[in-house]
């Protein structure tokens, strides 16, 4: 098994991020070191092209991001972490597949459509292809599972038929050039709403900081924050029905119930009939137990940038070593001659 996923340098992650992507990536370290496989986690700094962006904050949200996983548990001696720009194969092997892609296909899928939106013939050539370059991030390392949620499953199924098309054309059955990846689709991805508005994704471009958890806030901050939560005069119910209709109550229980590792209806009948003057209390004292430690560990390295670009140079290495003998097999079966 070799799981290969990557995540863009956004700079400040929330409780989101954290919840959604980065706690199932900590899992997936240690599941497939388990089974003798090994894992690959990348920032998408390539991918971060694509989109109007400032230079300098780039960089930073590298390193930050860099410093919020290894906080969040990615040991970078047990699974290859580094960001795509250290690694020139990446784009390399983008151009080699961009013959084999097909315009229908990028046509078809839908993020270029709602990010371009009515501008399409401004958006630029880079967020057309880049699903060609996230083909190439997976294939090059001939990984066997990508973790992904509903909005990238298109963009793994076109992953999927370069690799089968590029296998037909050039490779034989007996020797296929590239695996062709499976999904993986985490069971309980989380989906976290904003703390002031239970309808809305957490985001960190909401432009009041209350609306989230940062892993930056201290204990102080996590707990004023759900104090202040926005929240409806009910009780809590028994059972996850009665939460219907109430996207804040449902929102904040969900965190709780995620972070205990507990059902919903297990949590809603320890609280059943209690007001949030209650709840949020607890709901305080569970995020600050499991996301001190995390933000503490963050704190201590994220200026250290020494030691970020230490660990990025490392993972690095390793992706080039990884990534060379199916780089090399595609130039050569391409006939391009080195």
């Amino acid at each position: 098994m070799r799981i290969v996923s990557g995540i863009q340098p956004t700079g400040n992650l929330h409780l989101g991020n954290y919840l959604g992507a980065i706690r199932n990536w900590v899992r997936m370290q240690d599941d497939a070191a388990k089974a003798g496989g090994d894992c690959l986690f990348f920032l998408a700094d390539l991918h971060a092209l694509s989109m109007p962006h400032v230079p300098a904050d780039l960089t930073a949200n590298t390193r930050a991001m860099t410093a919020a996983l290894v906080a969040c548990g990615i040991d970078p001696d047990r699974s290859t972490l580094f960001n795509q720009a250290r690694v020139p194969a990446h784009a390399e092997l983008q151009w080699l597949l961009n013959g084999t892609a097909r315009i229908g296909w990028l046509n078809r899928m839908t993020q270029f459509k709602d990010k371009s939106g009515k501008n399409r013939e401004g958006a630029s050539a880079a967020l057309f292809t880049y699903p060609v370059l996230q083909a190439a991030d997976v294939l090059l390392y001939q990984a066997t599972h990508v973790p992904v949620g509903e909005d990238q499953k298109q963009h793994l199924e076109l992953a999927r038929d370069i690799a089968q098309k590029f296998n037909n054309d050039y490779g034989t059955p007996e020797a296929p050039v590239f695996t062709l990846p499976d999904p993986i689709i985490p069971p309980d991805a989380a989906r976290i709403m904003s703390l002031r508005d239970g309808s809305a994704k957490m985001s960190k471009s909401d432009p009041s900081d209350m609306s989230r958890i940062n892993l930056t806030d201290d204990a102080d901050t996590m707990m004023q924050k759900v104090r202040k939560a926005k929240t409806d005069a009910e009780p809590l119910p028994s059972e996850a029905a009665g939460l219907e209709g109430r996207p804040e109550a449902k929102n904040l229980v969900g965190i709780y119930a995620t972070f205990a590792d507990a059902p919903v209806d297990k949590v809603l009948s320890e609280y059943a009939g209690k007001g949030f003057g209650a709840f949020k209390p607890a709901l305080g004292d569970l995020l600050v137990e499991k996301l001190a430690p995390i933000n503490a560990r963050f704190v201590a390295l994220k200026d250290d940038t020494a030691a970020l670009d230490a660990i990025l140079d490392k993972g690095a290495a390793k992706a080039r070593a990884l990534a060379k003998p199916t780089l090399d097999a595609t130039y050569d079966i391409l006939g391009l001659c080195r």
